[in-house]
């Protein structure tokens, strides 16, 4: 079926030159409107479920609350974890689905539990979802100012409530906005027990007066004989006066006014978070894209919404969309990873011209490439995977190996048609072009196919490194898959043009190819009578391969460069708003004098409905860099500096692999050891005891406890007895202690397009004084004043900030960094330290993170990588007629193994990650070309040449086939050179550890190659009868 592709190619030339060039305009049409991301999509589908419960502590958080949520959501099908955190007020789970779910399906299932269980829940607590985004979803951070100070931080956030945040969130592909910092504007009531008492009123009568103000009703409608009209009772507050003038108690001789017992004035509401952009205060909008949304072109949207939104601000106000932005990553990383691939086919080229020394048939070879390229951009399309760097890279990986089938072709074609034309009797050029591509059609197409069941681990993997290299392994095989149709298809109709004539063939062979071919000959004459010189040594250097490779450490992905930062300073638990604000702010001027930060944003605490949940003790501080130093010294010094700070725990992290290693374990940190159990004390000493171990491993860095400590708590405990005397129940007491000390919105008042929560409760001096809230008046059933006192005691005491849980129990997580070191290295030293944790029944430890992650996907790719030898094995079995024969071609894989080890262990830092695994795989099917063509070109001298079996015709074989086998050889790792010196460069960093163990395996191989294969084929080769038939042959045109 391959002959007559090729025998059709030849005959219909120009159909099949037309339609290439067809597909290729097809192709950059189509590469012009494709998605570009940073990364592949790495969203496993997940529903958070958020409940404010106004007034709850942690605990009563966890057992009112996300227990209820936590039970219901568990039995869902398709979850596979599920995480909450129990705040002050707040409750949050994260039902973790399995990947490839519908997201949209398991939002209906949650939402369905979640109507099961409201009735379960207190009367204030309403569950619901967070918006669907991305992992990668934060595109840009925005700061509103005012350098000048004229406009007031709480008219700084009014405007990025109600001018910006509208416009910005109807932006198509655009998530969520979160604003936080300035202050929420609200008209405020203010009274003080003090003042209610002196004018016999309670807290709730105050409430009702303030609700009443407001008050709107409809009277129905007003019918005449010919026309009606709606009637209106329009009672809304529409300025400070109306509120003031509200009756509280009708009276002689005047009633109580809210005037005479409260204060009412705009204000802000009690900030849970505060924010600065660059040592100033502001306020920060966070936008968030839809997961599917192109992160580069919504960022042109929102400047360009950002542009027409700056004539209508304030004079004194102004927007920086500058402080964090994703599209500059990944503009920089792209741009990276098409500099390695226009550095990678330059370098092909350039192998091309040195060994064929002729433009046509370099031109002819190198056609594959671009072709290649836009057949699979097509495909990326087709199946709607985006363009992005692990995409790129699998096509930068490829890059060498897209010419190696037209490489092996027009070599034949070239060598052929030189030889014909010596002939007396020459042969028409399409017959000659033919016979030289149905010679190696057998040895083109069976090494792709080897290369695809290479790589078909990568399309198998799961998990996050699955949804990293799966695109790699597409983008590889795709590319590889169209450059083979080429090579059947294009290339020799193409070279049925161009190397036709004397000029196109070439007259001999390039100097540089004379000199290795005699070099190459004296060295077989002296070695295949003497093969122990060859396999000892070679046995040798695959031992002492082993030997390295057993002591290399492990890691899951290479460090990221994303050219900013995400820092975390978090306070103790129970520290105010105020002094955490003052330590970020800290933090902010000390990160300033490092020379290659740009500009620091800050968000202390959170924002209201934030499904990070930070406590108002913790900061975030976005930084941009610079280039400069390296990245390694930049966080070093950035450490050095904070670590002056006393009372902070500090973790350096970047963006993106903060939320990969927050979807990972649940916490943001390299590694997390997890122990679970039931009680809280227990889990925090534990963690304590493990934590102190921990500080004398090398290797740790950003260690912290999981702040889950006891912080000072106002309790106010309610006697039964009391309530029983007075007639009054817990819910009354509850709710008029919850309206003092946190206020409660009685109503919001519209204002234009915006509306303004109208708050009574306590001022901020009686709220501060447990003897003063002691004196608040209750109204008995009999109609008496009791004061609160009466029925409640109110003391200090403590409790648990937060309560995290996972899978049903309690756990408490010790989370750290590791620099310097390998990360298996750590883990086991820290497994060193659990027998001395004394943990008791119902407890125990996990490790989660980059760790657990890298041991799972390390033995899913061993299962799969001996899956695909045995496939490459039936494969070279099918190709070379003989099992001895393909034991023979796969001995390149030790002699590929001994040069990626000792590339990864002099320039990878001894350590394999993941992306290095990969590349031993990917290794497997790129050496196998060499000995299939090799071996297959043994096979065909015998057959079609009657070659007789000897020395000789090992000899002849491997002098003719040296020029294909270093070409692809060295087009293939050519083309990874750029990928292998980019370390720590933005795009090609993922791809630097595969690319080096390529790289060097590639070298060894091919190297040893030229000895072993023709010893190997000399000692256990089996000669082969002759068979002279020749296929039939395409006409002239």
């Amino acid at each position: 079926m391959l002959n007559r592709l090729i025998h059709l190619s030849l005959t219909r030339r120009g159909a099949v030159l037309a339609l290439a060039l067809g597909m290729s305009i097809w192709g950059l049409w189509l590469s012009a409107g494709m998605r570009v991301d940073v990364l592949p999509d790495l969203d496993r589908p997940t529903v958070t479920v958020m409940t404010e419960a106004p007034g709850l502590a942690p605990e009563e958080v966890e057992t009112l609350v996300t227990l209820h949520v936590e039970t219901a959501m568990n039995g869902i099908p398709g979850v596979l974890r599920v995480r909450s955190a129990s705040g002050v007020g707040l409750s949050i789970v994260w039902v973790e689905f399995d990947w490839g779910t519908d997201v949209f399906r398991n939002r209906q299932m949650v939402s369905e539990r979640m109507d099961q269980i409201a009735e379960r829940l207190p009367p204030d607590a309403h569950p619901g979802m967070a918006p669907i985004s991305s992992i990668m979803g934060e595109v840009m951070l925005v700061s509103v100012t005012s350098p000048d100070r004229t406009v007031e931080p709480m008219e700084l956030r009014w405007l990025a409530e109600w001018t910006l945040r509208p416009r910005i969130a109807a932006i198509p592909g655009v998530s969520q906005v979160t604003v936080m910092g300035g202050g929420l504007r609200q008209i405020q009531v203010t009274t003080t027990p003090e003042r209610l008492r002196r004018h016999d009123v309670t807290i709730e009568d105050l409430v009702d007066a303030v609700r009443d103000a407001g008050a709107n009703a409809a009277g129905g409608f007003l019918i005449e004989p010919n026309t009606e009209s709606l009637i209106r009772i329009t009672g809304r507050v529409e300025s400070l006066e109306d509120v003031r003038m509200a009756v509280v108690a009708g009276r002689r001789p005047a009633s109580v006014l809210v005037r005479d017992v409260a204060d009412v004035a705009w204000g802000a509401a009690v900030p849970r978070g505060e924010a600065a952009a660059d040592g100033r205060p502001a306020v920060i909008l966070s936008i968030q894209k839809e997961p599917d949304a192109d992160s580069v072109r919504l960022s042109a949207r929102i400047d360009a919404e950002l542009e027409a939104l700056r004539p209508q601000l304030p004079a004194g106000v102004e927007l920086n969309p500058r402080l964090f932005r994703q599209d500059t990553f990944i503009r920089t990383a792209i741009d990276n990873v098409l500099e390695a691939l226009r550095d990678g086919t330059l370098l092909v080229v350039a192998v091309l011209l040195l060994f064929l020394w002729n433009i046509r048939a370099s031109v002819v070879t190198l056609v594959a490439i671009p072709l290649s390229l836009l057949v699979t951009v097509a495909v990326f399309r087709a199946f709607g995977l985006s363009i992005n760097t692990m995409t790129l890279g699998g096509l930068a990986v490829a890059i060498g190996e897209l010419v190696d089938d037209s490489i092996v072709d027009v070599e034949n074609i070239v060598r052929r048609l030189r030889e014909n034309r010596a002939r007396p009797d020459p042969l028409p050029v399409l017959t000659v072009v033919f016979r030289a591509s149905c010679e190696v059609r057998n040895s083109i197409v069976y090494a792709t196919l080897v290369l695809g069941a290479a790589i078909a681990p990568l399309l198998a993997l799961s998990g996050i490194e699955g949804r990293l290299f799966a695109p790699v392994g597409i983008a590889y095989a795709t590319a590889l898959a169209s450059s083979l149709l080429v090579s059947l298809t294009v290339t020799p109709a193409l070279s049925s043009y161009l190397l036709a004539g004397g000029g196109g063939a070439g007259g001999r062979e390039t100097a540089v190819l004379r000199l290795l071919k005699a070099a190459q000959a004296r060295a077989l004459g002296f070695l295949l009578p003497r093969p122990a010189l060859v396999l000892v040594p070679t046995a040798a250097a695959v031992a002492l391969a082993a030997w390295a490779f057993l002591r290399m450490g492990g890691e899951f992905l290479p460090p990221f460069n994303e050219g900013s930062l995400t820092i975390n300073v978090v306070a103790e638990p129970g520290t105010s708003l105020a002094e955490s604000g003052r330590l970020g702010g800290l933090a902010e001027a000390l990160l300033r004098e490092v020379p290659e930060v740009v500009s620091t944003a800050r968000r202390t605490g959170r924002a209201e409905l934030d499904e990070h949940a930070e406590g108002v003790n913790s900061s975030e501080i976005d930084v941009q860099l610079r280039p400069g130093r390296p990245r390694d010294a930049v966080l070093a010094d950035i450490r050095e500096r904070l670590s002056w700070m006393a009372g902070v725990r500090v973790s350096v992290g970047q963006p993106i692999s903060h939320r990969i290693d927050h979807l990972m374990s649940g916490v943001r940190a390299q590694l997390a050891v997890k122990i679970y159990g039931p009680d809280l004390d227990v889990l925090r000493d534990r963690a304590a005891a493990l934590s102190d171990g921990m500080r004398t491993i090398p290797g740790i860095v950003d260690l912290q406890v999981e702040p889950q400590v006891n912080i000072p708590q106002v309790r106010v405990r309610i006697r039964r007895d009391a309530l029983q005397l007075h007639g009054l129940s817990a819910g009354h007491v509850a709710e008029a202690l919850e309206t003092a000390l946190k206020g409660r919105t009685v109503a919001r008042v519209p204002q234009g397009d915006a509306s303004i929560d109208l708050v009574v409760w306590f001022d901020e001096a009686a709220r501060r004084d447990p003897s003063a809230i002691g004196q608040a008046l209750l109204t008995a059933p009999d109609g008496s004043r009791v004061p609160l006192a009466a029925v409640a005691d109110i003391a200090r005491a403590w409790g648990p900030n937060t309560v995290h849980r996972e899978g049903l129990q309690r756990r408490i997580a010790v989370q750290c960094n590791v620099s310097g070191r390998d990360l298996d290295g750590v883990v086991a030293s820290i497994q060193a330290l659990e027998p001395g944790l004394a943990l008791g029944p119902g407890y125990r430890v996990e490790y989660g993170g980059q760790f657990e992650a890298r041991r799972d996907a390390s033995r899913r790719i061993a299962v799969l990588f001996v899956v695909s030898i045995l496939v490459i094995f039936l494969l070279l079995c099918r190709v070379l007629e003989s099992w001895r024969a393909a034991l023979q071609c796969m001995a390149n894989l030790p002699m590929a193994f001994v040069g990626g080890v000792l590339a990864a262990w002099w320039f990878g830092d001894r350590t394999l990650s993941i992306a290095s695994l990969i590349g031993f795989i990917t290794l497997t099917g790129i050496v196998m070309r060499n000995g299939i063509m090799m071996i297959s070109h043994y096979n065909h001298l015998m057959r079609h040449e009657r070659e007789p079996f000897g020395s000789g015709m090992i000899v002849r074989g491997s002098l003719e086939r040296l020029a294909p086998v270093l070409m692809t050889a060295l087009t293939a790792g050519l083309g990874l050179v750029p990928l292998a010196m980019g370390k720590g460069e933005p795009g090609r960093e993922m791809l630097h550890p595969l690319a080096i163990v390529v790289l060097g395996g590639l070298v060894s191989s091919t190297l040893l190659d030229q000895f072993v294969t023709p010893v190997l084929f000399r000692l256990f080769g089996r000669p082969l009868p002759p068979d002279g038939a020749e296929p039939p042959t395409p006409t002239e045109p």
